[in-house]
Formats: C-alpha cells, structure tokens, sequence
C-alpha cells in the first residue's frame, strides 16, 4: 500500500470522536495526516466537542479535547493531497461561511480526489455545490440542506452506522459509522487493511 497524504479540515468544537478516531485510523494505517483549521497556525490547537444523547430531542454537547492542528491552512495546497476528510460537529456550521474552505472543497472534488464527510461536514459539500445529483449520508438534521444542495439522500439506518460512497465521496451520519465509513474511505483510497 503506497501511502497517502490527507488533509483533514477542522475547527473549534468539531466533534472529538470524529476528528480523533479517523486520525487515529488514517495513521495507523500509515498515511500521513495534516490538521488545518482557517485562522490558526501549526502547533495550535481547536476544541473538540463531545455530543452525546442523554433523552432530549436533540444531543447534547459537553466539552471534549484540544486537538492539535498540525499545518497552516493558509499555505495549504490540494495539489498537495490525496484525499480530504470533513469531521462534523460544530465547526462546519461556520467553516463553511469560509470561501477558500469551499474553494479547497471544489478543488477536490474536480480532481475526483477522495473525500469523507461525516455528521454535519456535507454541511461544507453542500455549500461548496458539490451534492448535485450524487447520492450521501448526513446527520439527519443536515438532509434537508443535502437535498436543497441537490443531493439524493440515502437512508441512515437505525445504529447509524452505515455508511455511502458516491465515486470519489465517501459519507457517514455520525461517528458510530466509523467502521464503515473508514473501510469504505479506504477503499477508495486503495489502502488495504488484512487482519
């Protein structure tokens, strides 16, 4: 398996899990990961959120870690990468108000470069314009913006665990869909995981 370079997109209260276990996953396979966050420099840090359902209508959302930011995000490059990762939580409810975020985006997708977006990160695919007529799966508070963005929404199961992929994208409702979402991720990246 020849590795990859991934550009990983977060920002203040991204959700922990989905930023540090895909991380976790993408390293351990031997790829190398770049964190980049708009506004900060390498060697900072975002805060992490940890969203959890505790019988409200909606979950709930307790402070994680800081998880560090290991590139500028102003000298990024997508020539530069292989794939790009979208985590969800928070951080793309703003980070898509970003236009280099969604020129970055566009950028990867022309180039039909992987790209994995859990949760609430189709929020940036779908303002990026890049859900037309392809098939995802978000947080089901994210699909009605996936159809307005033109996209055809896959069902999310039950354990929300499933996971899609649409050609060069990849997506998940939340981070129970690690598994899966990371196998399908991998796939596409031609990585090969034997046990």
């Amino acid at each position: 398996m020849a590795a990859k370079k991934i550009l990983m997109l977060v920002g203040d209260y991204v959700e922990d899990y989905e930023a540090m276990v895909p991380y976790q996953i993408l390293t351990m396979v031997g790829h190398a990961v770049d964190t980049v966050c708009p506004g900060k420099k390498k060697g900072e840090t975002v805060k992490t959120a940890v969203h959890d359902f505790v019988g409200d209508q909606t979950y709930t959302e307790l402070l994680g870690h800081r998880f560090a930011i290991t590139a500028a995000f102003e000298e990024v490059r997508p020539g530069d990468y292989d794939a790009l990762v979208i985590p969800g939580g928070r951080a793309p409810e703003y980070l898509r108000l970003n236009p280099r975020v969604l020129e970055l985006v566009q950028e990867f997708d022309r180039a039909k470069k992987p790209i994995a977006a859990l949760c609430h990160g189709p929020q940036i695919l779908a303002a990026a314009g890049v859900l037309k007529d392809r098939r995802c799966i978000a947080y089901p508070a994210v699909g009605p913006e996936c159809t307005a963005a033109g996209a055809r929404l896959g069902e999310v199961n039950a354990t929300f665990s499933n996971a899609l992929t649409d050609g060069n994208l990849v997506t998940a409702p939340a981070w129970p869909a690690h598994p899966e979402w990371m196998r399908q991720f991998l796939q596409v990246l031609g990585s090969r995981v034997e046990a």
